[in-house]
């Protein structure tokens, strides 16, 4: 293996300073450079075994740096650094071909792990996948928090990908577009998207809702009726609420993801559908397997990719920008003109609990449009619940007596090795709660938890917490 040496390109003097002292500290050879343009000159007579480079930068920033690179150096590792972390940027980074997208502020020691593994790629001879056109269009998901941002790198990772997702996140906080998010950066982005929700629709009727029936099949089927795996053929199907697909339908489920083959209600021909699945739920399918109302078989199908939304609780830092939005869209909505919401209000809004997660927040935001008398949104403004206890921050005080509650409902549903599920999921909460303080530090994280960085780090490995 060659001896790997690495480019850091920063219009920022401490960025440059900091990571520079990192790559010495681990004995990579690494050159600094202010401007892309430099960078671009110097490859004239040298060529780096990897490089780092900002997005905003004057002169050539780093898209544009990224896409002459790729040009002459398709081979070249490019890790993408940026502090305007967004959705758009991420999967941007991805289908142009960048190795790693890192949102600032990052963990030091992860840069250089992620510059490691870009170097043995290159070294290697590892090359990426051809770049292709960003889409133009992309769902607004808005997100700035870290949790967000593992979201964000998720989606620009299976930007060239069919293979299956499954989402977890609670009620309201986003599946459908992230969803869609995905399939619209997808290889079958031209191709249908169709969604499902498994709890909205009657038991009796899902079957003919997923396959179709034939005229005749049963009482009220007067004309043959294509369903929503026809409909989604070449394209995407979106199953929310998948945990609640009654047991019948999940094994032929699970036999049309086999073979890609099913027959409509009360029909005798076999039709083939290419569908990608994107499946969702706010339950522990895991949980439900353990318990025997979900197949093993079907949630192994289902759980190649995992991506976990945050709760709006766990991303408190991105309520002030999603109520900009939510107030915005509401105004043009209602064709009125948008209200301003004060300070006092945002910081009151940004310490509640929200149990209905983005939804209840963007509900919010459209009765305040109507319904706020003065342009500027005042405290005497807010619905007369939102004052009350029941909306107020979460008493930190009583989880011990929530857990209590939680326990005593468990044991009384007959269920066994409680402390096996309870531990890991208070264990990561805790993690959750001290990389949100840090913005993604584990060095400072795990001081907080008051363990040894190794240890957080075994800790996150052992729950699987932040992967895609």
């Amino acid at each position: 293996m060659s001896i790997s040496k690495v480019w850091v390109i920063d219009d920022d003097q401490a960025i440059r300073w900091v990571l520079e002292r990192a790559f010495q500290k681990a004995q990579i050879p690494v050159t600094t450079f202010e401007s892309a343009v430099t960078a671009i000159h110097e490859l004239e007579t040298d060529t780096p075994t990897a490089i780092l480079t900002d997005v905003r930068m004057p002169g050539m920033d780093g898209f544009e740096f990224l896409d002459r690179i790729k040009l002459d150096h398709p081979e070249l590792p490019i890790i993408i650094m940026t502090a305007h972390s967004d959705l758009q940027s991420a999967v941007g980074a991805y289908q142009k071909g960048a190795f790693e997208y890192l949102p600032k502020p990052f963990d030091v020691e992860d840069a250089v792990e992620i510059t490691k593994r870009a170097c043995l790629a290159a070294n290697e001879e590892v090359v990426t996948d051809k770049p292709e056109e960003a889409a133009e269009e992309l769902p607004n998901i808005i997100g700035e928090s870290p949790a967000m941002q593992e979201v964000f790198r998720a989606i620009g990772r299976l930007s060239n990908s069919n293979v299956t997702v499954l989402i977890n996140g609670a009620s309201g906080t986003g599946k459908e577009l992230v969803s869609r998010a995905l399939h619209d950066n997808s290889p079958r982005a031209d191709g249908p998207f169709i969604a499902l929700n498994m709890a909205a629709i009657p038991r009796e009727l899902l079957e003919s809702e997923l396959f179709g029936h034939e005229k005749g099949s049963f009482t009220g089927a007067q004309a043959q009726r294509k369903g929503r795996f026809e409909q989604a053929n070449g394209g995407t199907l979106f199953l929310d609420e998948i945990g609640d697909m009654p047991a019948d339908l999940q094994t032929r489920l699970l036999r049309v993801l086999s073979d890609g083959n099913f027959y409509r209600v009360g029909g005798h021909q076999s039709i083939k559908a290419d569908v990608r699945i994107i499946a969702a739920t706010h339950q522990n399918l895991e949980a439900r397997v353990r318990n025997g109302d979900f197949r093993e078989d079907l949630f192994h199908r289902l759980n190649v990719i995992r991506i976990v939304l945050p709760t709006l609780r766990e991303r408190k830092e991105d309520i002030p920008a999603l109520l900009q939005h939510f107030m915005n869209a509401s105004a043009k909505e209602l064709e009125t003109e948008t209200k301003k919401v004060s300070s006092e209000v945002i910081e009151y809004l940004s310490a509640l609990a929200w149990p209905g997660n983005i939804r209840q927040l963007e509900n919010v935001c459209r009765w305040l449009t109507v319904m706020a008398s003065s342009k500027e949104i005042r405290m005497q403004d807010l619905p007369a619940e939102m004052l009350k206890d029941e909306m107020s921050v979460a008493d930190v005080a009583s989880w011990q007596a929530l857990l209590s509650e939680w326990a005593d409902r468990e044991l009384s549903k007959g269920n066994e090795s409680i402390l096996d599920r309870a531990l890991p999921e208070f264990e990561a909460i805790m993690i959750k709660a001290a990389m949100r303080k840090t913005s993604g530090k584990r060095q400072e994280a795990a001081k907080l938890l008051g363990w040894g960085r190794n240890t957080l780090t075994r800790k996150i490995q052992e729950l699987g917490m932040f992967q895609s």
